[in-house]
């Protein structure tokens, strides 16, 4: 009876274009297959027992914020598209911000070695030469992330060699 509204359960998100995956797996504590599963990534959770069928409600966890709600069973299908739809915003705006707190306007090679060690990305000036990315690389584990979409064009100086430069680009070190 509970596989089979498992199933059912699965089979009307898998409509909606979600992803599912099923645990039956009997020689794992839920602890276990709960922890596993949110090591992998998975964003939401559903758990769904005996007396969760009974009452006609199941177990709703999210991975982001780490809260757990139960909600009737008959509103499962939009109530995980919804949370999907916050959990994906909640998590472009948590990395946006932190972006945004760790990004830093340099303008000489001081500045970025103390940037590279606080941990955070730096835009800075550099002479778009292979030989000096690979000496900023070899003195500060930072390499050139990008070009930032509509980075405006601004003449400036390179940090490392002092050649002329058209544009900042980021720089970050690889984790």
């Amino acid at each position: 009876r509970l596989n089979e509204a498992c199933d059912n359960i699965a089979k009307s998100l898998k409509k909606q274009g979600i992803s599912v995956k099923l645990d039956f797996r009997e020689t794992q504590t839920p602890g276990f297959k709960f922890a596993e599963w949110e090591v992998k990534g998975v964003p939401i959770r559903l758990a769904l027992g005996l007396r969760d069928l009974e009452n006609q409600t199941i177990e709703v966890a999210r991975r982001d914020t780490k809260n757990k709600t139960t909600i009737p069973l008959q509103d499962v299908e939009g109530y995980v598209s919804n949370l999907l739809e916050q959990i994906q915003q909640s998590i472009y705006q948590k990395a946006l911000e932190f972006r945004e707190k760790n990004t830093f306007e340099v303008n000489t090679y001081e500045e970025f070695k103390e940037v590279m060690e606080k941990g955070g990305f730096a835009l800075a000036h550099g002479d778009g030469t292979t030989e000096t990315e690979l000496k900023i690389k070899e003195e500060t584990g930072a390499t050139i992330r990008c070009i930032p979409v509509g980075n405006e064009p601004e003449t400036g100086t390179c940090i490392y060699s002092g050649k002329p430069s058209a544009q900042r680009v980021l720089f970050a070190r690889a984790y």
